[in-house]
């Protein structure tokens, strides 16, 4: 499929980096997390915050900020990307990933930086920046997620299935009829059980499901085995939406006062079927400092056009804030 005019004209990615700097960070439990900076080592902080639970980062992520303005820092949450043990749900916790994001502040050297996060990442970045709203200048925030269980619900019992019924025989499938009320704790009971070509299977199945969700335009399914980053994108998802995200129930929206006066940017595509725009609404309402963007003709993912260019946008405008 062609671009159209409007799209021949949105901004693109900045152009490819490398890191300046990158390790591990032992961060306690057995735990040790990959980071990695990029842009300006004198420039104004800003880190990413990548989604799932468990999807882990990539190259083109550094690209979402202007490399002469930005030290952009990256890491891979518990489990996922380079991180290790890879998959590992001991000690996995919201809590332990904003212990995480701190402790690599610290590391770093950093007093104060932007947060920019996107579907799970946003509500990590939320809860982080809740928690230490001193060492937070701005967030940026794409595909609102904020833990509650009418999201959950919207994926795993009755929202998107109305939508993608074709998609959604094909994720029920694996389970029995009699587990079906339960989708999300039927698939963490696979994925965590003794039968690893089963974890492979319905890894690779839960990942389809999402997938099929994030963007407008049509993707080609994955075939083969399940790679070990959706096996532990399927075990941390599971791990984390069985214990209701370790929130409370609806506690990211009710402590939205805890950043009155922090600036943000909230960018929601219009048809996404992941997040539906209900969330970024309220979360909005609850924030009269956020920006809510609403991108006509986008859906979930990063990639969407009218996505991305609304994220460089909101980089870009955040340059000169905090």
């Amino acid at each position: 499929m062609g671009l159209d005019d409007h799209e021949r004209h949105l901004p693109a990615l900045f152009a490819p980096i490398e890191p300046f700097a990158s390790g591990y960070l032992d961060v306690g439990d057995h735990h040790r997390i990959w980071w990695e900076t990029a842009g300006n080592p004198e420039g104004k902080p800003a880190l990413f915050l990548h989604g799932g639970p468990g999807g882990g980062f990539h190259a083109d992520h550094r690209r979402l900020f202007d490399p002469d303005h930005y030290m952009i820092v990256l890491f891979d949450q518990r489990g996922c990307g380079r991180s290790l043990p890879h998959g590992e749900l001991q000690a996995n916790t919201t809590q332990h990933l904003v212990h995480d994001i701190e402790l690599l502040r610290e590391r770093l050297g950093i007093k104060s930086w932007l947060l920019l996060g996107g579907s799970w990442g946003a509500t990590l970045a939320l809860a982080y920046a809740q928690a230490h709203v001193q060492h937070v200048t701005g967030l940026i925030l794409r595909g609102v997620f904020t833990g509650r269980q009418c999201e959950v619900d919207w994926l795993y019992k009755f929202g998107a299935s109305q939508i993608f019924p074709d998609a959604w025989a094909r994720f029920i499938a694996p389970v029995a009829p009699h587990e079906r009320d339960d989708l999300v704790g039927a698939y963490y009971r696979r994925l965590t059980g003794a039968d690893i070509a089963l974890r492979m299977d319905v890894a690779r199945t839960w990942c389809a499901w999402e997938a099929k969700l994030l963007t407008l335009r049509t993707r080609a399914p994955a075939t083969g085995s399940a790679s070990p980053g959706e096996i532990a994108l399927a075990r941390l998802e599971t791990h984390y939406f069985v214990n209701y995200s370790f929130l409370d129930e609806g506690q990211i929206i009710a402590n939205m006062h805890k950043l009155a006066g922090t600036p943000g940017i909230i960018v929601q595509g219009r048809y996404d079927m992941v997040t539906p725009v209900r969330s970024a609404f309220d979360l909005s309402l609850a924030w009269p400092d956020g920006d809510l963007r609403i991108i006509p003709s986008a859906g979930h993912a990063t990639s969407e056009p009218g996505i991305l260019a609304a994220l460089i946008s909101a980089t870009n405008d955040m340059r000169t804030l905090g």
